[in-house]
């Protein structure tokens, strides 16, 4: 399925043009409920993977070319992607089927699955100590099934459960400071477990926003970006938790991603549909482009410098280059 042409979008201010559309990409058609969910790149290999939860896949395309390759099967109510970049490994979060899939970024099927805890969404992954972090939103109706599971991955087990006080959405992990960053939606917080010791809960960050979501990292400069359902962007001290500074959203947000080189954040929101991008040095929007209502998350190849939209309605990847 090839890419199609696509026209330059107006941003915000007609004097800034940040995102120039590519193009889209064909993706297989809903065989059920739930769209599309979290997108990760393998830059070397060129490589987008998208949780396409309503075929209970991952679906491939090349970053290169723009073109669908093909779909992983096999995975029930899959939710989350994350890449471990040197490791050559991929990583799936299950949500239908309580597991955490693994394989290499060549594999058509996921060959090893390992069970966790309740709904797993958010991935974050430690390649020092091979040890996956799992964020698992859990049941309503099974008191105490919001967990972070610990996953060995060599091994591949689960040796830890961590009981959290609400529902999880995104986690990250920090080099820097060694530790993994957990969204909490309610309870509105960031849990901090430190990856020497990551069954254990080492310090929380209150959010003055409610609904904790999309979650990224600039390490650089030690500042989480905290995107959240009422409609705030919050930026934080990695270390503190101390709050930078936050700006309003046009509506509740899902996936985030910082774009390191350009010093730009790029934010998803379902409705009514757009990709807000905002200046990380100031917290300053700069551009907002009209995606489809819907499309609340997104993918970002760094090497490329292109953003992906994933489109719920049209079953299609809206291509984004940051040309500015």
């Amino acid at each position: 399925m090839f890419l199609r042409r696509g026209r330059t979008i107006r941003p915000l201010s007609a004097r800034v043009r940040i995102m120039k559309l590519l193009g889209y990409i064909e993706l297989p058609e809903h065989h059920g409920l739930g769209g599309f969910d979290h997108a990760a790149v393998h830059a070397a290999w060129g490589r987008l993977y998208v949780a396409h939860t309503a075929n209970n896949a991952v679906d491939v395309i090349d970053c290169a070319s723009d073109r669908y390759l093909y779909s992983i099967p096999g995975l029930i109510g899959a939710a989350g992607t994350l890449v471990a970049e040197e490791e050559e490994r991929v990583f799936t979060s299950n949500r239908g089927e309580n597991s955490i899939g693994i394989f290499s970024p060549d594999e058509k099927t996921c060959s090893v699955k390992v069970q966790v805890g309740e709904k797993p969404n958010g991935l974050a992954y430690d390649p020092g100590r091979g040890l996956l972090l799992s964020a698992n939103v859990g049941d309503p109706a099974l008191p105490g099934s919001c967990t972070l599971s610990l996953v060995d991955v060599a091994e591949r087990k689960m040796i830890a459960s961590t009981p959290v006080p609400g529902r999880t959405r995104w986690t990250i992990y920090d080099a820097k400071t060694d530790a993994f960053y957990v969204n909490i939606a309610d309870p509105a917080l960031i849990l901090v477990a430190e990856a020497g010791d990551p069954a254990r809960i080492a310090r929380t960050f209150a959010i003055p926003a409610s609904g904790p979501h999309g979650l990224d990292l600039d390490s650089e400069n030690g500042r989480l970006f905290c995107a959240c359902d009422g409609k705030r962007l919050i930026a934080l001290d990695v270390r503190s938790g101390d709050v930078q500074g936050e700006c309003n959203l046009a509506g509740a947000p899902d996936v985030i991603f910082f774009n390191a080189e350009k010093k730009r954040l790029y934010a998803a929101i379902g409705s009514p549909g757009l990709i807000e991008i905002f200046d990380t040095e100031t917290l300053k929007k700069t551009a907002a482009i009209s995606t489809e209502e819907g499309a609340h998350t997104i993918g970002f190849d760094p090497l490329r410098q292109k953003v992906y939209a994933f489109l719920p309605r049209s079953h299609r990847a809206a291509v984004y280059h940051d040309a500015l």
